[in-house]
């Protein structure tokens, strides 16, 4: 049965010109082998290596090629030479009469052939069987791998393909990577008919090919919902960080019709986090990506929809529904919306930094790519806890950290337990006041200039890696004047609506704005995009929560 487990899959594939011969050799595998190998023929070279290229791309595994030698227009050997090209670890036989023998001891050489048989081959338990079952059983216990379904093939140092990387990872997406540099990925190009000038390729699970895909086809090319199940819900919250999932959580699990809806993966930036260790609960820490698996599924139990890679481009309301546009003309209604959109790292204004974005400039991203540092040189930006953990991380990988902070010390803006730990790790360093000037590199980033904010000082050092964690920009400009936001783009609600004593302009109701609601009655903000808000998870959470509750006291009023 593990046998059978194992090979699911996997392929045997047969080639014959001849097509009572290729029945034959078909139905004589089938009968052995049926049950743990699928048997694939075909009847011609072109058409086998077609067959080899759609099951390369969709991820199946071949085991034993069978060609026969006399075929027109490409012989046994010259197909089992292309063939080599796209599956190099199968095992490769060659069907010739008594007069070709001479063909198939040349092939040897040639394709690296691991036996020939001649015809006919019967009885195949004498010379068909023993034979295969030798093959398989050196396959088998050979280092043949078998790979995650989605395949990212692409260039290390392309923006574009970082990101696609990034888009999967973050959503938990399982995928194998591969250079373009190395075999596999030139095979994986060949088989999609691609040259690799135009990265990344991404070979989705049923196999279909995607060259540079945008986020929403590639989220629904790998099983990820994008598309609303209906077009009225009681709630749609938008943003999938800690407080859209707390949100979702609540809301579904108490009878409210539910959908959150996110633009590129749930999480937010503590879904980036490598580890999260003063949250309730849990007392050995937590990774972000553990944290916001273990919320995206409790949401699906209760019933909430969780839509990825769409963008919401407006908010209005009409009547007593609030209305949510998306990037691509569709919308959705509701009766509540919860604005959980959260924050965005800002932009290192450094010269250069924009130009090597995804080529060892990165925005969060440590998880991703630490592997990617080991024994290397890593700077990172920021003193708050994100960079924190991130160093904390990195630190594991490589050969040392230094952490850019323009402030005098990082007691202002870090835990503390972080700070202790950081001091008491060997190979991170703490340079304060001092910020990037400049990122220098062709093609990849290779050097930074550093400034001292007091005394002026520039230095130029070697850096192949900059990570990025420098303060929090609001995901809220698409809102426009929707609802009132305080001047730094903050969603204001609540008590910070009514410091004068007097109701937002342009609010109908003869009760104040409930706590966390805004100037729009029926939309709610909680976490990171709130003004004033902690930023915290623990906060995040609680706040998405206790927006769900003021939903259905709404509710009950209107």
């Amino acid at each position: 049965m593990a046998q059978a487990a194992e090979t699911a899959r996997t392929v045997i594939l047969t080639v014959d010109d001849d097509p009572g011969v290729s029945r034959a050799v078909a139905r004589d595998l089938r009968r052995r082998y049926g049950g743990s190998y699928r048997v694939v023929r075909a009847e011609s070279g072109e058409s086998a290596l077609a067959a080899l290229r759609e099951l390369k791309l969709r991820g199946d595994l071949v085991a034993v090629i069978l060609a026969d030698y006399r075929m027109p227009r490409m012989n046994g050997i010259e197909f089992l030479e292309q063939a080599l090209d796209v599956y190099p670890g199968a095992r490769r036989v060659l069907l010739t009469a008594y007069a070709d023998t001479h063909a198939a001891i040349d092939a040897i050489n040639v394709v690296d052939l691991d036996h020939y048989l001649l015809k006919p081959w019967d009885p195949p338990e004498e010379k068909l069987y023993p034979v295969l079952d030798d093959l398989l059983r050196a396959w088998r216990s050979s280092a043949y791998k078998p790979v995650p379904s989605t395949k990212v093939v692409g260039h290390r140092w392309s923006a574009r393909s970082s990101a696609v990387r990034e888009f999967l990872a973050r959503n938990q997406v399982p995928y194998r990577w591969y250079s373009v540099d190395e075999p596999e990925g030139r095979r994986l190009l060949a088989a999609a008919g691609q040259d690799g000038q135009r990265l990344p390729l991404v070979v989705a699970p049923d196999g279909t090919a995607l060259v540079e895909p945008e986020a929403p086809e590639l989220a629904a090319r790998v099983g990820l919902a994008t598309t609303p199940a209906a077009d009225f819900y009681d709630l749609v919250v938008i943003g999938g960080g800690p407080a859209g999932l707390g949100a979702a959580v609540y809301g579904a699990s108490e009878g409210l019709r539910t959908v959150l809806v996110e633009r590129s993966a749930t999480g937010g930036q503590a879904g980036q986090s490598s580890r999260i260790e003063n949250y309730l609960g849990f007392p050995d820490g937590v990774s972000g990506a553990q944290l916001t698996d273990r919320a995206r599924r409790q949401a699906a139990k209760f019933g909430a929809e969780l839509l990825t890679a769409r963008e919401v481009t407006g908010l209005e309301a009409n009547g007593a529904a609030r209305i949510v546009r998306f990037a691509d003309g569709s919308a959705i209604a509701a009766h509540s919306v919860i604005l959980a959109t959260g924050v965005q790292y800002r932009q290192l204004p450094a010269a250069g930094c924009a130009d090597l974005t995804g080529c060892g400039v990165f925005y969060g991203s440590a998880l991703t790519e630490a592997a990617a540092c080991e024994g290397q040189d890593v700077y990172i930006v920021g003193g708050a806890n994100s960079a924190g953990q991130a160093a904390m991380y990195l630190s594991r990988f490589a050969k040392s950290v230094t952490l850019l902070v323009r402030g005098p010390d990082l007691s202002a803006s870090m835990s503390h337990y972080l700070i202790q730990q950081i001091e008491d790790a060997p190979n991170i360093s703490v340079r304060c006041r001092t910020v990037v000037d400049e990122a220098h590199g062709t093609g990849r980033l290779e050097e930074l200039t550093l400034r001292h904010t007091v005394t002026g000082e520039r230095e130029r050092v070697g850096a192949g890696w900059l990570f990025v964690f420098i303060g929090a920009a609001p995901l809220t400009d698409w809102l426009g004047e929707t609802v009132l936001r305080d001047e730094r783009g903050f969603i204001l609600a609540g008590p910070d609506l009514t410091a004068d004593g007097r109701p937002p302009a342009g609010w109908e109701l003869d009760r104040p704005p409930y706590h966390l609601e805004t100037s729009v009655p029926g939309v709610f903000v909680a976490g990171d995009a709130r003004a004033e808000s902690a930023k915290r998870v623990a906060s995040a959470v609680g706040e998405g929560a206790m927006a769900v509750m003021l939903v259905h006291r709404y509710l009950e009023q209107s």
